[in-house]
């Protein structure tokens, strides 16, 4: 991991079993399915359930700053807590939570995504365990929205039809191509299919090794640099809600050292359904 550009935002699973004792470490797993956590999770770990807790139930948005300050200290997380993120699915909530973590402002070195997430840690064979951890609220103070790593449909509006920024598009080559809107069994949709404008397909699971730890640096700059992503340019990454995308955020940012790289959250499921908005179709 040492030729990643920012090789201390990635730990392995015998990094995690070393500090789960450590109080000043809190291990937050995030799943797509989010019953997963209930039925087994690494000892001490707090869940997160990323439909109620990682929005906001009345806006179609990311949560309020209180509402983060709030599931921040509910899990004893405070702004000194070093907070290591894993779920399933190769991580793509575990890589969207630690991404708003960012957006509000706690500190890069304080955020550690665990390689090859639940998958590669039950695959070891280590502990998991059902009882809930119940750790002492913590005072929390989120910083202001970061502007620098989220991007808005305002965003990609201003550079549709210019070579000013990477527009990468991280979902499968079917629904890049509008032969298929989401994947199977995922609810949140669109009216259309096919992809913005201008947009890569550079799919998230491309950066992934078969265990789901990622790819050496070596790789992952030779994926990038063969679908055409310059690594002097703006970069923006988008999906079908936003944590796929997250997950390539910190590929490009962390791994590949990108200095310029945002995430639409937004993505296809605002895109595909807006009104004036083009679309393409390969």
């Amino acid at each position: 991991m040492s030729d990643y550009a920012h090789p201390d935002m990635l730990v392995e699973t015998n990094w995690v079993a070393r500090h789960l004792h450590d109080e000043s470490v809190r291990l937050l797993e995030v799943d797509v399915d989010t019953s997963a956590y209930d039925h087994g999770h690494i000892p001490g770990a707090c869940g997160v359930n990323w439909t109620s807790q990682l929005s906001d139930g009345i806006r179609r948005d990311i949560p309020t700053k209180s509402q983060f300050e709030r599931l921040c200290r509910e899990r004893g997380i405070g702004n000194d807590t070093t907070v290591v993120f894993y779920g399933d699915n190769h991580n793509w909530f575990a890589a969207y939570a630690l991404w708003l973590f960012r957006h509000f402002g706690h500190p890069e070195s304080q955020l550690k995504l665990m390689n090859g997430g639940r998958a590669k840690w039950i695959a070891e064979g280590r502990d998991m365990v059902r009882d809930m951890p119940a750790p002492p609220h913590a005072d929390y103070t989120a910083g202001d929205p970061d502007p620098t790593v989220r991007a808005f449909r305002e965003d990609v509006f201003r550079y549709l039809d210019t070579d000013a920024v990477n527009l990468i598009d991280v979902r499968s080559v079917a629904e890049y191509n509008g032969d298929v809107i989401a994947p199977p069994g995922m609810n949140e949709s669109a009216q259309r299919g096919g992809h913005i404008p201008g947009a890569i397909n550079v799919p998230w699971s491309d950066t992934l090794n078969e265990d789901g730890t990622f790819k050496t640096y070596a790789e992952l700059k030779a994926l990038f640099e063969a679908r055409g992503v310059d690594p002097g340019s703006k970069t923006i990454t988008y999906c079908r809600i936003g944590e796929r995308s997250s997950h390539t955020w910190f590929v490009l940012k962390y791994l590949l050292g990108t200095d310029d790289v945002a995430n639409y959250d937004g993505s296809w499921t605002e895109w595909g359904n807006m009104i004036g908005a083009p679309i393409a179709r390969s």
